[in-house]
Formats: structure tokens, C-alpha cells, sequence
């Protein structure tokens, strides 16, 4: 069956196929927008701690060692800049560990062995760091 609409009248007629629009008389509502729920932030911290540890490690494996010494610069600061940068990993690691306990989120269990995870290569490596200074 096809609706169709008649010129001028509003009106809908049924089987009698045209090729005008349809159209619709009925007011079209939109929801207000919801606010962000705890578990958005969640995934926000864990998307952000995952973030700085890898530009630590990009600085620690990359930057530093070839780059910066290639140009010259930048010798006997990496250990330096990895500590600081290990330390604010693993704090935002334990942020995003409790928020997604704090939300009760669906994924707070495999998140917090992923996070613990990265927490121990960075401690590790923050040993490492400090071996070399």
C-alpha cells in the first residue's frame, strides 16, 4: 500500500501512488541530549592512561635514545624524563582502575588486569631507569 499526498489538503490518500512526498503533519520532537555516565569517564581515564604509557615508552625507546642523541642533544636525560613520566603513567593506571571500580563497570575486571599489567612494566622500567642514573 502507498501513501501519497494531496495537493493543498494535507490529507493522505492510500493506493494511489504519486510521485509527490509524504508528508506529515505530526510536530517532531528530539530528546534531550543525556549526560555523560560514569562509565564514559571510565573509558576516558583508561583511553588516557594507556596514552602516556605509551609515549613513555615511545620517549624512553625512540626519543632518546637514537633521536635526540643523533641530533646531538639530550644525553644522559633520559632516565630522568622516564621516571616522571613512569610516575604519572602509573598514577593515571590507578585512576582508570578506580573508576571503572567506582562505575562498576562491565569490563572493570579484564581493565584492571590490563592496568596492572602496565603497571608492572612500568615499574619495572622505572628500576631499570634508576639503575642507569
Amino acid at each position: 500500500m502507498t501513501r501519497t499526498s494531496v495537493a493543498g489538503s494535507g490529507a493522505a490518500q492510500v493506493g494511489v501512488p504519486t510521485s509527490d512526498a509524504v508528508t506529515h503533519n505530526a510536530a517532531v520532537t528530539t530528546p534531550a541530549p543525556l549526560e555523560k555516565a560514569p562509565t564514559d569517564s571510565a573509558a576516558t581515564v583508561f583511553s588516557q592512561s594507556v596514552m602516556i604509557s605509551g609515549i613513555r615508552c615511545l620517549l624512553a625507546y625512540i626519543v632518546f635514545p637514537w633521536v635526540l642523541p643523533a641530533l646531538g642533544i639530550a644525553k644522559g636525560v633520559g632516565p630522568w624524563i622516564g621516571i616522571t613520566v613512569g610516575v604519572v603513567a602509573i598514577g593515571f593506571n590507578l585512576a582508570s582502575i578506580r573508576r571503572f571500580w567506582a562505575a562498576d563497570h562491565r569490563w572493570k575486571w579484564p581493565i584492571t588486569l590490563i592496568n596492572c599489567s602496565v603497571i608492572g612494566l612500568l615499574v619495572t622500567l622505572l628500576v631499570i631507569d634508576a639503575g642507569s642514573l
